[in-house]
């Protein structure tokens, strides 16, 4: 079987890849994400995963590399990983009692014939009304502030989501059914 590689540091989205049953390794890159890019944001979430993936396949001249990155929209803005109390906090109040789009982007190349097949998942997501009192007592718990949108679905963050649209395992890091899809299009 041929080498497969995740280019993420994401303990989600090894858990997730882990379910498929395919031997991999995990290699992140140092890809640099550039959350304002000028591109809407499905092509946004698939341009940084190609990115993340292109990084480590350059050191590869026979593997089969996995790249992804989610982020959170809603209203037009972008939300990535909040990194402080306070805009962790900003960034729930924003979410509280509206829907909102979580978008996981993935790319999976070969990298002994050069192929890339990519594209962006996309999932509809509501919160119910969060008080101000829910939401710093999450925040205090330090899980929201390395999180797309200040909130981990299959965490804590559960607690807030009223419905769901959508890939639930693309919400969490890693469209399965697709990267499922994509490694049997290269023979894994």
């Amino acid at each position: 079987m041929r080498k497969i590689i995740l280019a993420s540091s994401s303990p989600r989205r090894k858990e997730l890849l882990e379910r498929l049953g395919f031997p991999f390794t995990v290699e992140p890159g140092d890809y640099e994400e550039d959350m304002t890019l000028s591109l809407p944001p499905v092509e946004l979430a698939e341009t940084l995963a190609t990115g993340k993936a292109k990084c480590v396949a350059i050191m590869h001249d026979d593997a089969i590399v996995i790249g992804a990155d989610t982020f959170v929209e809603i209203d037009g803005t972008v939300l990535g990983k909040p990194h402080t109390a306070e805009a962790a906090v900003a960034m729930l109040q924003k979410l509280s009692g509206k829907t909102h789009q979580v978008h996981t982007g993935y790319c999976v190349i070969d990298t002994k014939t050069g192929e890339t097949r990519s594209g962006t998942e996309t999932a509809q997501i509501t919160f119910r009304e969060v008080s101000e009192r829910e939401i710093t007592a999450y925040v205090a718990t330090g899980e929201p502030l390395d999180k797309a949108g200040a909130y981990a679905i299959q965490g804590g963050g559960q607690a807030f989501v009223s419905s769901i649209e959508g890939d639930y395992d693309a919400i969490v890091g890693l469209p399965l059914a697709k990267i499922s899809e994509e490694l049997r299009a290269f023979g894994a």
